[in-house]
């Protein structure tokens, strides 16, 4: 665990940037997350910038000293990019060698090449969560598109039939399964176990991907039936490479890291020793920095070498794939600070004061803090990481396992009903050249139930673990 640990969370709790109040706390951080919203949805300010702004107002209404909340955001700030700043370069790497080289296309190809008629929005789900592990929601969601298009336009499907489970697939992985952005930052929060809450969160995954994929799909075929829209189906551009990795080499480099990080899990139960050979070499081979640092660097031989890339090629892939995800960088720091300047105000107490008096479990009011949050910015990321930072001091005391199914109730409430405040909203709209009300109809239920289902298998699991 990073700074973030207990300990320090207990040293911020006695010893707090202000004084003030539990009320004119709960006042703060209200203002302070409406100052966020405000930027964001009326002045369509950056959320690097909204965020910034609104951890410093959050301290001026809590009547903290500025410089101290200046270095609290500062110092949240950079323990965030110094815990998961690598991992999100190393992803996108990883996702862009994916990419260009055609590996994603060939697992499609594959894919759909084998299913047909009924199961074609299974084939459609499995394309989408093996794709959506490596890749950012919005990356993966340019990638499968065309594929989404062009399946219901030679199979003749229903687009809702065939998209609605890509999507689901996308956005359980991006809200639930690291190394995506959000639940990377919820675990080093939380000070969770990385390879237990990817165990636990494919475990969580799938039955919620079965539901507002394939099944919610059935129904959402019905309320919004469209034509495919011809302008938005492109060429693929690896339909211009010479070559492409075979499908076993390119699913194997995209699992190899998830495969990494769940042995070590497997071998903190087994062996529970941390001086032990075993343990201590898991220790290492199975950290995040290793396993996706792994991938990448085998993904270069199986994938870009497969297509034909020379070293200036792979080299530009590199290149290219890390300008794109500074803006992700900035926000995902800018929220780690945001949420520093929570904890060090004392906000974190106040939670554990409020809650004591509610008879609200620890895991359903971190998924709630995560759906207010989320309603309140449109942004997932934001509430993973507003919400773990105030629903930290609640995992003190938790078991392993139970700290990290907290990270996934706040992951399963950051995809609560996306809607005109969210990027995705209109990204989605706009591809499927739907109306606002059709996109609510389909993709914001479909979020919804994502986000409600998820909680629910978290809850079940909370009663047997």
């Amino acid at each position: 665990m990073s700074s973030l640990s207990v300990e320090t969370l207990a040293a911020d709790a006695v010893d707090p940037i202000t004084s003030a109040g539990n009320a004119q706390l709960g006042t703060a951080v209200l203002l302070g997350i409406a100052v966020i919203v405000l930027l964001i949805t009326v002045f369509k300010l950056h959320a690097f910038l909204a965020l910034t702004l609104g951890s410093l107002a959050l301290g001026a209404f809590a009547g903290a000293p500025l410089d101290k909340v200046i270095t609290s955001f500062t110092t949240g700030l950079g323990s965030t990019v110094a815990g998961v700043g690598v991992l999100i370069a190393l992803g996108a790497v990883l996702g862009k060698l994916l990419a260009d080289s055609g590996g994603a296309d060939q697992i499609v190809d594959t894919i759909l090449a084998r299913a047909g008629g009924r199961a074609m929005p299974w084939a459609m789900v499995l394309i989408a969560s093996v794709i959506g592990l490596p890749l950012f929601f919005e990356v993966g969601i340019v990638l499968l598109i065309p594929v989404v298009l062009l399946v219901a336009k030679r199979g003749n499907y229903s687009l809702m039939r065939i998209g609605v489970p890509a999507l689901a697939g996308l956005s359980v992985m991006h809200g639930l399964i690291p190394p995506h952005p959000g639940p990377l930052v919820a675990i080093d929060a939380i000070g969770a176990n990385l390879g237990v809450t990817l165990a636990l969160g494919v475990v969580v995954a799938i039955p919620t991907v079965i539901v507002a994929g394939p099944l919610f799909s059935r129904y959402a075929a019905r309320w919004v039936d469209l034509p495919v829209p011809e302008k938005m189906v492109p060429e693929r551009t690896s339909d211009d490479l010479e070559h492409r990795p075979s499908f076993a080499a390119t699913v194997s480099t995209v699992l190899l890291p998830v495969v990494m990080m769940l042995g070590k899990a497997l071998v903190d139960i087994v062996v529970d020793d941390p001086t032990h050979l075993v343990q201590r070499v898991a220790d290492v081979v199975g950290s995040p920095l290793i396993a996706l640092l792994t991938a990448v660097l085998v993904g270069m031989f199986t994938l870009g070498r497969a297509a034909g890339f020379t070293k200036d090629r792979l080299a530009s892939t590199v290149e290219k794939s890390l300008g794109p995800i500074a803006g992700v960088l900035m926000i995902v720091g800018a929220g780690g600070g945001f949420k520093q300047t929570l904890i060090d105000s004392g906000v974190g107490q106040m939670v554990l004061d409020i809650s004591k008096d509610w008879s609200i479990p620890a895991l359903l009011l971190g998924w709630l803090i995560a759906v207010v949050i989320r309603l309140a910015t449109g942004s997932a990321t934001v509430a993973t990481i507003s919400a773990a930072g105030l629903a930290a001091p609640l995992a003190a005391d938790m078991s392993t396992t139970h700290a990290a199914l907290l990270v996934l109730a706040i992951g399963a409430g950051s995809i609560f009903f996306s809607h005109v405040n969210d990027a995705g909203f209109w990204l989605v709209k706009e591809y499927f050249g739907m109306s606002v009300g059709q996109t609510i109809k389909t993709w914001s239920v479909m979020e919804t139930l994502i986000s409600v289902v998820g909680v629910c298998c978290v809850l079940l699991l909370s009663l047997v673990l």
